[in-house]
């Protein structure tokens, strides 16, 4: 062996230990531990990654049940958007939301699609939104989001049709309020799935509008 490759070698032991003596009188001062393979990156330890669940919420949900999301606008500014079984149904990304109440029926056994519209609130949709709700056909689930102004043309009988679907506060939705809500058509109590928010000026997050609301959780499957 060469005189040079020796001298090499030499080089290379001796620098790793200068390496690990200088590692080692530092850590120990500072109540940690190091060694010589972890300070060069060899350490055996892998980063634990949590698997991602449907529509991004925080609980996975059991078999037979459906995952969704529902968000309401923010201000006038930011469209709602509703995800059910990690599909989104309506955004301001698909272009098929607007302004009022923006609802998605889904089949309750299947999970599959059925139907999604907006309805202005402000302007008057009120007899395209009474024969939509009119015609919701039963093991139907609803999925509701504000965005703006959900309440101003509300009327009793659409008030009426929205309780009958499980919500608690269709009797008070008023103008710019804020509100998200998952039913049902034959929905035979209140639902547990609804959020809603009084827009009140001294309170108010936005200037004008309540802050915007986000309900996710898990809903049964309906048997067949």
């Amino acid at each position: 062996m060469r005189l040079s490759a020796v001298l090499r070698i030499v080089a290379i032991v001796f620098t790793l230990l200068a390496t690990w003596l200088f590692a080692h009188t530092y850590f120990k001062g500072t109540g940690k531990t190091i060694s010589l393979r972890g300070f060069l990156g060899s350490s055996s330890k892998t980063t634990e990654k949590h698997p991602r669940n449907k529509c991004d919420n925080s609980k996975k949900c059991p078999k037979d049940f459906f995952a969704f999301q529902i968000s309401s606008g923010a201000a006038n500014v930011v469209g709602p958007s509703i995800c059910f079984e990690d599909k989104v149904l309506m955004s301001g990304v698909k272009n098929n939301i607007g302004r009022g109440l923006n609802i998605a029926l889904v089949d309750g056994v299947t999970g599959i699609l059925k139907k999604y519209q907006y309805f202005d609130m402000f302007s008057g949709d009120i007899n395209t939104l009474l024969k939509f709700l009119k015609e919701i056909p039963k093991s139907t689930l609803v999925l509701v989001a504000s965005f703006d102004d959900p309440g101003t043309k509300l009327n009793p009988e659409a008030r009426k049709l929205l309780t009958e679907l499980g919500s608690t506060h269709a009797q008070n939705i008023g103008f710019r309020d804020s509100w998200v809500f998952l039913g049902a058509k034959d929905i035979k109590d209140k639902s547990p799935f609804e959020e809603y928010l009084k827009n009140k000026p001294d309170q108010n997050k936005y200037d004008g509008w309540p802050e915007a609301l986000k309900i996710e959780g898990c809903v049964p499957r309906k048997v067949a």
